[in-house]
């Protein structure tokens, strides 16, 4: 590893707010390993970065199986020596059906992803950072505007994400005696291909179905870069990215 060389992780890396996020870090000179279920757009991302002028490594990772969570943070360390920085962002949804109606395998799905995958590379960060020389890092952790409040039929998604908050809450206590920072970037309607069902018109809480205002999502990476770029005596705890119209502040 070169002198000052700055290791970040970025899981669900291959598109959408994990692509974002990891090219606004290598544009501010971090050293970007994605992580990803799918070879082809990791790589993808990789070479971008390379053609950018920055330095990126792309480990195939499944974040709900902890052996494969294992195998990336073991590889990271074996390339690179440590890590500064983990951007826990992989995650997934059920249909938007009745919470009567979602089955168990939905429900256990999004928890996997959305919850488990989350400990599973938090615990593995801990154990390499705490080891290090010098000790510590910094972690985030995607929340969704979900965190706060649901849309219709969104129980595992709601569910998860609020649970993601009492995570960051555990991982910034639990970190303070390893110099570890844990912090929490909460999204709203940032375009992306999940996001992209906004612009066609989504169910609202009256029952209606109503178009809604989209963000690029090259914000939500500009912020995380930001959340990155603080020195290790400040922290950001909670941050909202939203679009600045959408149906979030108000009644529904």
């Amino acid at each position: 590893m070169e002198k000052g060389q700055k290791i970040s992780i970025v899981t669900g890396a291959g598109t959408g707010v994990g692509k974002a996020a990891s090219l606004a870090l290598a544009d501010e000179g971090w050293t970007i390993v994605l992580a990803g279920r799918r070879k082809d757009p990791i790589e993808t991302v990789a070479n971008e970065i390379k053609s950018r002028g920055g330095n990126a490594s792309a480990i195939v990772t499944d974040t709900s199986d902890r052996e494969s969570v294992k195998g990336l943070f073991q590889e990271t360390k074996r390339i690179f020596g440590r890590l500064d920085l983990l951007f826990n962002n992989a995650g997934t949804n059920a249909p938007g059906v009745s919470l009567e109606d979602l089955s168990f395998e939905q429900w256990t799905n999004v928890v996997n992803v959305n919850l488990t995958g989350v400990f599973l590379c938090t615990q593995e960060a801990f154990r390499l950072m705490k080891a290090q020389t010098p000790m510590g890092g910094r972690i985030i952790n995607n929340g969704s505007i979900s965190a706060h409040v649901p849309r219709p039929g969104s129980a595992p998604y709601t569910a998860t994400k609020h649970a993601v908050t009492g995570l960051t809450r555990s991982t910034s206590l639990d970190g303070r005696k390893y110099n570890i920072a844990c912090g929490q970037i909460d999204i709203g309607n940032a375009l992306t291909e999940m996001a992209e069902r906004m612009t066609k018109g989504v169910p609202q809480a009256d029952g209606s179905i109503q178009v809604e205002p989209v963000m690029d999502v090259s914000n939500v990476g500009k912020t995380v870069a930001h959340m990155a770029s603080l020195p290790m005596d400040a922290n950001v705890q909670f941050v909202t990215v939203m679009a600045t119209k959408m149906p979030f502040i108000g009644r529904g």
